[in-house]
């Protein structure tokens, strides 16, 4: 059965992500550094960390395998489970993949660098439903491609 990792802290799209598992037959992890109300489903986990730096990454890393799902918005955790052999999605629906990684992680690393040194300011703009629906056609799409390999 495949199985969806879900970086809780902050994640927008966790209650979609139920709807899709739940009509896919997928299991479910949310893993936080706090407690938080998940809905009581026997196919939904809630995995509670240290609320230390990374804690919550750390624990998706190890416990990730090939063609498991992770949502998770922090490109760095991304990198990890691809190297992992998982698929990554963020909330926003972009797909990372081994090609386009180490680019999106290359920006992320020079949009610090221009924030710190005050050149830019702010952060990406507000979530809104464009991007709920590119992550439901993206989460859609990869379920569909696992499911074709694994035939």
């Amino acid at each position: 059965m495949l199985h969806v990792y879900i970086d809780g802290d902050g994640c927008p799209v966790k209650s979609e992500t139920y709807k899709v598992a739940e009509r896919y037959g997928l299991r479910v992890t949310v893993v936080a550094n706090a407690w938080m109300r998940t809905p009581p489903k026997e196919w939904i986990q809630l995995e509670v960390v240290e609320n230390l730096f990374d804690a919550a990454d750390d624990w998706i890393a190890e416990n990730v395998d090939d063609d498991d799902i992770v949502i998770t918005g922090d490109i760095v955790l991304a990198k990890r489970c691809l190297d992992e052999g998982a698929r990554v999605i963020g909330h926003r629906g972009d797909a990372f993949d081994p090609d386009s990684i180490n680019s999106a992680v290359a920006m992320r690393e020079l949009m610090s660098h221009l924030r710190d040194v005050g050149e830019v300011s702010g952060g990406p703009p507000p979530f809104d439903n464009r991007d709920r629906s590119l992550f439901l056609q993206r989460l859609d799409q990869v379920i569909q491609a696992i499911k074709r390999k694994k035939r």
